[in-house]
């Protein structure tokens, strides 16, 4: 009796499926595909992940001549279509390991982002999560907190200013620019305080989802599953800035509080 086997029709087609889980690599980060269902405390169920390492450092120095910030840049590919979702981090030149200080963060998206979180300390749990999304002609950002891998909790130990200058949603993409304070300094599973080394490379990590979070005016709505994540180790050594304080004054902004644990800051598009 001769078996026969069909052949696919086309190729690609073949390694579509063979790839069904598979990853982005920018600069030898480790990104993964994966997927899992957010309810009453579902925990995640991964498809697939990348076998790469991710590299020792990877950042470059960004000079912003709107805001006037020197920042340590990484640029992570989160499509096969060569897109980049931007992260850029600035410090104070006289921060000292082993103390919390404060820091601003400027992230970029293209509008095909619903969602993205940047974790403070490379994990989903137990670091600050920075969570962003665009809102018509908004950004809004949102301070949560995991201790599963479950729909975060909105955090109070994280708080926003987020600043007009460096902030806008327009036709292609949406960018925020915010100081954080207690993005720096946090307590791990185990009880004990963490802190991010100004002066050397800190594992960072980022998630983003396609979809846009169920009810994207306020600041503590639920979101989807991420689509895809990725890790780095990014160099806050490149992040100095002696004139961090006044350039926070320069750029203004505003801090907006909710009850509770909630916080958040949206800014209108200039």
């Amino acid at each position: 009796m001769v078996i026969l086997k069909q052949r696919p029709k086309n190729r690609c087609a073949l390694e579509r499926r063979r790839n069904r889980s598979y990853s982005f690599h920018q600069r030898s980060s480790k990104v993964c595909k994966m997927r899992w269902t957010l309810g009453l405390g579902c925990l995640t169920s991964i498809l697939g992940l990348a076998s790469a390492a991710p590299q020792d450092t990877a950042a470059t120095v960004y000079n912003d001549a709107e805001t006037g910030f020197t920042f340590s840049q990484y640029q992570a590919s989160y499509s096969l279509s060569g897109k980049y979702l931007t992260f850029r981090i600035a410090v104070p030149s006289d921060a000292q390991n082993g103390a919390a200080y404060d820091t601003v963060i400027q992230v970029v998206a293209p509008n095909d982002v619903g969602w993205l979180g940047l974790a403070w300390g490379g994990s989903m749990t137990y670091d600050p999560l920075t969570v962003s999304w665009s809102n018509g002609g908004s950004v809004v950002v949102s301070s949560r907190y995991a201790t599963a891998h479950a729909l975060p909790a909105t955090y109070s130990g994280a708080t926003y200013q987020v600043f007009k200058t460096g902030t806008r949603s327009n036709g292609t993409h949406w960018q925020f620019t915010a100081k954080c304070s207690g993005c720096t300094a946090y307590a791990v599973q185990n009880g004990n305080q963490k802190f991010l080394n100004p002066k050397g490379s800190n594992r960072l990590a980022f998630a983003y989802s396609g979809t846009k979070p169920s009810s994207p005016s306020n600041p503590s709505s639920s979101f989807s599953v991420h689509d895809v994540f990725g890790y780095w180790s990014h160099d806050f050594s490149l992040a100095q800035n002696p004139n961090f304080s006044q350039l926070v004054t320069k750029n203004g902004g505003k801090k907006k509080r909710e009850d509770g644990k909630r916080r958040m800051a949206a800014v209108d598009e200039e």
